[in-house]
């Protein structure tokens, strides 16, 4: 949890060009107010790729502080495979690619497993351990990559790489099945290593969100790109806490965000989710940037599965900058509907219910 200052009531800073939540009770010196329904911000094409590197939560990581259970074997396996992997070399001159297109099997390691067991960690250990220039970002943030520079320069840029880790792996539309699929095959014939993870085997990707059977073929040439490992265990999110913590009443969400340290973002929950279907999701991370916590008043359940969706990608740049949240209204776990969390996206959002639960605590 954020650190709490007791200093004598005094004027809160207020970021230029935010609004001012005035109506704070106490502030203290060690706060500056925002607004993340004011920031819109712009990113250049060429900022993209510089940008896909691990969040600030995983930037020191390594395989060694990863902690594996005992009781779930398949964790320290799992940890040994990418060890292995990250320690081949990548030749990328006129015959490793001349042979790498003659070979047959995975080209790459997909790692697959319950939210909350330590892929990401995994994931951005890989990163670290593996030679540069390597690419880190979510699945989202790839494609929105692609949307942005267009195939051809993104599938140039990222050929360059030695490495591409793609997190969060999952397809929510044929487009994207399509688009996938395609791209991984022509970076694992330049060559490129590629590591993703996902709560869903590859096979499977798709399934429950559109006509997966129309697109086996794509489906399974993406599947095809991959040796997969399954990491068992519990959520480690949940071995402390299984809720978020219990809203507070609007009557003393004033006195809790006024003794936050740092840069506060402060909204109203609706307006927030307006604000997000004008940023694109690719300049979430850019967004939230710099802040320390979140206050949300009037959080209240979302009913539109797109609205949830974004925020769902909102609450994942949240998490890799590990900002503590407090609200009132209606309790964080309580933002997706009974049919939200029984559809197609049940996974993505479970796994967005355990990171608020940690972000809550």
């Amino acid at each position: 949890m954020r650190s709490l200052c007791r200093a004598s009531p005094c004027e809160a800073r207020v970021e230029p060009g935010t609004r001012a939540c005035l109506r704070l009770g106490r502030v203290n010196a060690e706060q500056t107010l925002v607004a993340l329904s004011d920031r819109s911000p712009q990113v250049a094409p060429e900022e993209l790729i510089a940008g896909l590197v691990p969040p600030p939560q995983f930037e020191d990581v390594s395989f060694d502080s990863y902690r594996t259970d005992p009781a779930e074997p398949s964790q320290e396996e799992a940890r040994s495979k990418l060890r292995e992997f990250t320690q081949r070399s990548t030749d990328k001159g006129f015959f490793g690619k001349l042979f790498s297109k003659g070979r047959s099997g995975a080209k790459g390691v997909y790692l697959d497993g319950g939210y909350g067991v330590g892929k990401t960690h995994l994931l951005a250990s890989a990163w670290h351990a593996n030679e540069k220039p390597a690419t880190f970002g979510t699945f989202v943030e790839y494609t929105n990559l692609v949307g942005a520079l267009g195939f051809a320069r993104a599938r140039d840029d990222l050929s360059k790489m030695k490495l591409v880790c793609v997190d969060e792996f999952e397809l929510d539309d044929p487009g994207d099945t399509v688009l996938m699929s395609r791209l991984m095959r022509e970076l694992t014939d330049a060559g490129v290593k590629i590591i993703a993870t996902s709560n869903t085997l590859p096979g499977a990707l798709g399934e429950g969100r559109f006509a997966a059977q129309d697109f086996l073929r794509e489906i399974q040439a993406l599947a095809d790109q991959f040796e997969v490992y399954r990491i068992d265990g519990k959520d480690y999110r949940a071995r402390e806490l299984t809720a978020p913590v219990d809203p507070l009443p609007e009557s003393e969400l004033d006195s809790a965000a006024s003794q936050l340290d740092g840069v506060v973002a402060r909204d109203d929950f609706s307006a927030l989710l307006s604000h997000l279907s004008t940023v694109h999701p690719s300049r979430y991370g850019r967004m939230v940037d710099g802040i320390d916590a979140a206050v949300w008043e009037n959080v209240r359940t979302i009913e539109n599965e797109s609205v949830a969706l974004r925020f769902v990608a909102l609450v994942d740049r949240l998490y890799d900058r590990n900002v503590h949240i407090i609200n009132s209204g209606a309790a964080l776990d309580k933002v997706f509907t009974e049919e939200s969390l029984a559809g197609g996206y049940k996974k993505k959002y479970m796994r967005c219910l355990s990171r608020l639960t940690a972000l809550s605590s």
